[in-house]
């Protein structure tokens, strides 16, 4: 895969925008891959942003990635689109009208994308708030007549070795406030697993660092065990896919821990697993008490902090081949 563009496309092309964050293209695949398969003879260009080349590469269904990104989840202002128009373009961002407009301004001959009442001249399916994010996107190419199954998840395994395999993966950090379990508390699960002899390795992105410095600290982690600044995609893969199991929020990680089979246990609020939690399957463990609230909230919303290390502790417990104590 190559990240520059041809303008002169010996084949044609089809651009899918999901500008959004690593969780947000791992829900993703299923439905990239359905475009893959549906339209083998096209260039599929993804329009996300340029750390995600790594990852968009990994699904095995992009050729080309055109670096494309917002503050937030906002809406891209400009592609960076050159040559001919896309043959068919993809709205797997959002359900309009911004992000619709902006594959608009392109003049793709088609378009795939949700109905929006401002947008009286797409005749797509409609939108469902509610609605599971891999089961949604693949529910919009079935309308289109593009078969899609939502449990096509899977990631090969990396070719790196694990710098820690077998660990338990803590990882604190998430998009939000709202989303970061407090930091005192994955301390204590810590302390409670090294305690039966796991051994337990923290991760953090690139701006989490003071973050994963205080987890360590609390936690009396070695520094060998300390994965922060935002490891590159391939040894982070390579860490989630040869680890014990991965303990984290609703982020990122928790959907790379699904893509490699890995044990996991994702503590939910504000948001609901019924809209963004791992498929059904007892290597994964979704903790949720509600109600619903802020996800953009300053601070660690209710619901999360209605979850406990000792629910987490209990959880880990009853994961396929774990050792009861």
């Amino acid at each position: 895969m190559t990240s520059d563009p041809a303008a002169q496309p010996a084949r044609p092309r089809l651009l899918v925008l999901r500008a959004l964050g690593l969780g947000d293209l791992l829900a993703g695949v299923p439905a990239l891959r359905a475009l893959r398969r549906a339209h083998p003879e096209h260039e599929l260009v993804l329009a996300a942003p340029a750390e995600l080349a790594p990852v968009a590469a990994a699904t095995g269904a992009v050729d080309r990635l055109l670096p494309a990104s917002a503050p937030g989840r906002a809406v891209p202002p400009t592609l960076d689109w050159t040559g001919p128009p896309p043959d068919i373009a993809v709205d797997l961002h959002g359900n309009g009208p911004p992000s619709h407009r902006l594959l608009l301004s392109l003049r793709p001959h088609r378009l795939l994308a949700f109905a929006h009442p401002e947008l009286p001249g797409i005749e797509g399916p409609p939108w469902y708030p509610e609605e599971h994010e891999r089961d949604r996107w693949c529910r919009l190419l079935r309308a289109y007549g593009i078969d899609a199954d939502p449990g096509d998840l899977s990631l090969p395994r990396p070719r790196p070795a694990s710098p820690a395999p077998g660990a338990v993966v803590l990882h604190p950090g998430a998009g939000s406030p709202a989303r970061c379990w407090p930091v005192e508390r994955y301390a204590a699960v810590a302390a409670a697993l090294r305690a039966r002899g796991g051994r337990i390795v923290v991760t953090g992105g690139a701006a989490e660092s003071d973050l994963v410095a205080r987890l360590a600290k609390e936690a009396g982690l070695p520094d060998t065990d300390v994965f922060g600044g935002g490891l590159p995609f391939e040894r982070l893969s390579a860490l989630v896919a040869g680890a014990y199991a991965v303990i984290s929020g609703d982020t990122g990680i928790a959907h790379l821990a699904v893509a490699h089979g890995t044990r996991s246990v994702t503590l939910f609020g504000p948001v609901p697993p019924s809209r963004w939690g791992p498929p059904p399957d007892p290597r994964h463990r979704a903790l949720w008490y509600g109600p619903e609230g802020d996800p953009h909230g300053r601070r660690p919303d209710p619901a999360l902090l209605r979850i406990t290390a000792d629910d987490v502790l209990r959880a880990v417990g009853e994961l396929p081949g774990a050792q009861r104590s």
